[in-house]
């Protein structure tokens, strides 16, 4: 009997998910990446997604106050075999090390481009304000 695919992450997927992240976020920290484009970038791990059998780690990761965001993601995934070496220490539980790749989340330029359409002209005037339905 098989199981019912869904497409939603299962509990143990986000867990191990975030100690991915926090892992990673952690060597990003410390410095112990050499590559002259990551030193002097700060990078923000907003999240990690596991494939279901564990074994691949998909970072989200931006780049801050860099504009050439594509320069930093090449570096990380330059060096994603070094940064899998050094998450393993924390990592210890797992019976796989998971492969780990790096994405652009674009995510905030999402809601940057919601927030400006709930602010603009028509949208309020639609929405209208509370003292109207009264």
């Amino acid at each position: 009997m098989t199981k019912p695919t869904s497409s939603a992450p299962s509990q143990r997927m986000l867990r191990v998910g975030e100690q991915v992240r926090a892992a990673i976020t952690q060597v990003l920290q410390r410095g112990e990446v050499n590559d002259d484009v990551i030193e002097k970038t700060v990078i923000s791990v907003s999240e990690v997604r596991m494939s279901p059998d564990l074994k691949m780690a998909t970072a989200y990761v931006a780049p801050l106050g860099v504009s050439d965001h594509d320069a930093v993601i090449a570096a990380l995934n330059k060096h994603a075999k070094f940064i899998r070496g050094r998450i393993g220490g924390q990592l210890r539980q797992m019976k796989y090390m998971p492969e780990v790749r790096f994405r652009d989340d674009t995510s905030f330029d999402n809601y940057q481009k919601i927030d400006a359409l709930l602010r603009s002209p028509e949208v309020q005037r639609d929405l209208g304000s509370e003292d109207d339905k009264d």
